[in-house]
This record gives C-alpha cells, sequence and structure tokens, in this order.
C-alpha cells in the first residue's frame, strides 16, 4: 500500500496535480491510504501532437523588450518546480502539477507556420522570443527537431531570433547559430539557477547539469555567438546567495549580459511550490515563504509589470543589489544585445525549394 508521508516521485519537480480550475469534474484521491492501485495516471512522459493555425504569439504587457514569441512546446520535461509556465497547462485541459511534466505537446507544423508569416510581405520583422514559455531544447527536441527547423527558418529570412534554455542540446545546432550570428541574427540566454548540484536536482531534475551549462555559454561564445546568463528564479533562502559563483563562472566562460528574475508563484505554481518546499526543507519552509512573499507586498505572486520580475521591498532590493555588484565585479565586458532587420527577405521561400 502507498504511503503517502515517504512517497516522492524522484526525477520530477511538482509532487501531485493540483486541480484545474478550467475543469468542472477529476478524479481525486479522497483516501490514498487504502487504495492498491495508482489513480489512473501514467508515470512516463506522453507525447500529445498537435498542429495549430498559428504559431506566433504577440506578448502584451512584456517585461523582457520583445514582441513575439514561438513556443513549439507546451509543457517541459525538465520539471523545474518553479516554472510560470506551468499554469498554461490548465487551457490545454491537464494539471499545472504533474501533468506538465508528464504530457508534452508537441506542435508539429511550427516551422511550417513561422515560414508562412515570414512570406507575407507585411511582416515587419522584430526579434522573436523562442521559446519564453516552456523550454525548446527540452528532452523531445533531440528526435523530433523543431527547434531546429524554425532557426533554419529564420537563417533562410534572415530573421532575428533570441533563445533561453537550460539544455546543452542547443549545442546540437551550432552550425545554423554560427550563420545567425555572423548576421547578427540571434542571441542566445543560458538560464543558471544556481552551482549546488543536489539543489539542482530537487528543484529542476531533468535539466543539464549547471556545469555544463557553463560550458555551453563557453563553447557558443567561441563561436562568435552572442550569449548570456539567465539567473532566474532566484529564491530568497534557497538560492540567492549563488548570485556571485553563478556571475563570476559565467563571466569567465564569456557571457556578454545578464538578467535576473525573482521567484513568482502564480496561479497553481503557489501549491505546487509550496508543497515542494515543505517536502524538502520543512527547517525552513516558513522562512523562505515568508520571505518570498516580502518581495510582493504579502503575497508570493505579482502580475504587476516590471514589481513581477525583480519585486519590491527589503528583501528584493537586497538581491538586486547583490546582482549588480555581481555584475559589475564578474562581467566588465557586457554589451547591448544588439539585431540585423534590415535584411529580411519575405521572398526568400520563392528562391529555393521549401525546407520541408
Amino acid at each position: 500500500m502507498k504511503n503517502i508521508l515517504t512517497d516522492y516521485f524522484k526525477g520530477r519537480g511538482a509532487q501531485f496535480n493540483p486541480h484545474n480550475k478550467f475543469i468542472k469534474n477529476s478524479y481525486v484521491q479522497e483516501f490514498p491510504e487504502v487504495i492498491d492501485e495508482p489513480m489512473l495516471q501514467k508515470e512516463h512522459t506522453e507525447i500529445i501532437y498537435t498542429y495549430p493555425k498559428t504559431i506566433i504569439n504577440k506578448l502584451e504587457n512584456t517585461d523582457i523588450g520583445l514582441a513575439y514569441s514561438v513556443n513549439p512546446y507546451q509543457g517541459c520535461e525538465h520539471g523545474c518546480v518553479y516554472c510560470y509556465a506551468r499554469n498554461t497547462h490548465e487551457y490545454w485541459g491537464y494539471s499545472a502539477g504533474l501533468d506538465f511534466e508528464r504530457k508534452i505537446i508537441v506542435k508539429k507544423n511550427a516551422a511550417e507556420l513561422l515560414e508562412k508569416e515570414f512570406s507575407h510581405k507585411n511582416w515587419k520583422p522584430q526579434p522573436i522570443m523562442l521559446s519564453g514559455n516552456t523550454d525548446c531544447y527540452q528532452p523531445i527536441e533531440k528526435e523530433l527537431e523543431i527547434t531546429r527547423s524554425i532557426l533554419k527558418v529564420c537563417l533562410k529570412y534572415k530573421h532575428p531570433i533570441s533563445i533561453i534554455t537550460k539544455n546543452t542540446l542547443i549545442l546540437r545546432d551550432i552550425d545554423v547559430l554560427t550563420e545567425l550570428a555572423e548576421l547578427n541574427l540571434v542571441h542566445v540566454m543560458i538560464s543558471i539557477t544556481g552551482t549546488d548540484e543536489k539543489m539542482r536536482l530537487l528543484l529542476e531534475p531533468r535539466t543539464s547539469t549547471y556545469k555544463n551549462r557553463i560550458e555551453v555559454i563557453s563553447k557558443l561564445t567561441k563561436h562568435g555567438i552572442p550569449c548570456g546568463v539567465m539567473i532566474a528564479p532566484i529564491i530568497p533562502g534557497i538560492n540567492h546567495h549563488e548570485i556571485p559563483k553563478v556571475m563570476e563562472q559565467a563571466g569567465l566562460a564569456g557571457a556578454t549580459n545578464a538578467s535576473m528574475t525573482i521567484v513568482r508563484l502564480n496561479g497553481s505554481v503557489e501549491h505546487i511550490f509550496k508543497d515542494w518546499l515543505i517536502k524538502n526543507f520543512p527547517d525552513r519552509a516558513s522562512k523562505v515563504w515568508n520571505q518570498i512573499s516580502s518581495c510582493y507586498t504579502g503575497k508570493v505572486g505579482d502580475n504587476r509589470k516590471s514589481v513581477r520580475i525583480k519585486g519590491e521591498g527589503v528583501v528584493a532590493e537586497s538581491i538586486r543589489q547583490l546582482f549588480e555588484v555581481s555584475k559589475a565585479k564578474f562581467m566588465q565586458n557586457s554589451k547591448e544585445i544588439q539585431f540585423q532587420t534590415n535584411e529580411f527577405n519575405y521572398k526568400a521561400g520563392d528562391k529555393q525549394l521549401s525546407l520541408f
């Protein structure tokens, strides 16, 4: 019989499926201590193929300075327990918890749709974020190569693209990225939350190691691909003290810019993270929770522009200062991101056979 006090899904961030607010009825375990069979849940990863009609998302009220994003995948097997994108899984009829990590929605025609958009004479080229929601280089990408196809479309039409990832799989595409970089069409941010591997396995269990991510920065910059580090999310009481170490290692690896985000527990992520926090750090759970809350005027999530990124208050300000001091010390070669848009050619598809 299952013991609900000791059962822990190793290799997963979330430890349960919170209720989806958009679904009226669902299976629940009212008395798990008397259930011998699993509750109709598949523990392996399930790939769900879909064929959307559009692929470019217009970002409203954005904090990242980009107007559009493209997400080839919904859900993410990396299993980062803090991920704000978990809530988007509810719109697909799934839970933001284990479902988010186990049910990966694949947009099979993403590259074809992107090429269709670029071929419109009215399309105005602006840097597009890839992905911004879930990681475009999560494990299934190794087999499907949808992200690689998207990069090829950008190169074909000479369209700027910005990438954020925490997976070393990006090195597979270093050939395409190098060509894009030669035309000032690409910038990469590598997301790193710390240097402690034991903590990484708890926070984001199926991601590349921190050491390997630093190596990615080094290899990309050596190929002339502009690369920075995203220290996110910063969780007070969990990894905030790691900021100087991450910045130092990223700077030595060649990172030319850095950004940060304080953890924001919006929607169902609040319950998922609190459950994780209590199970893994019962001795400091209350202190960590209170510090997160203090960054958002007594809440753990805030949708206000700018505040939702850097928070406010004493704790948030101390984190910001530590970040700025570390950046000034270890990243003296910091540069602004520059993209080329003048070479975009919407007629590129007329000059050669389709990539597909």
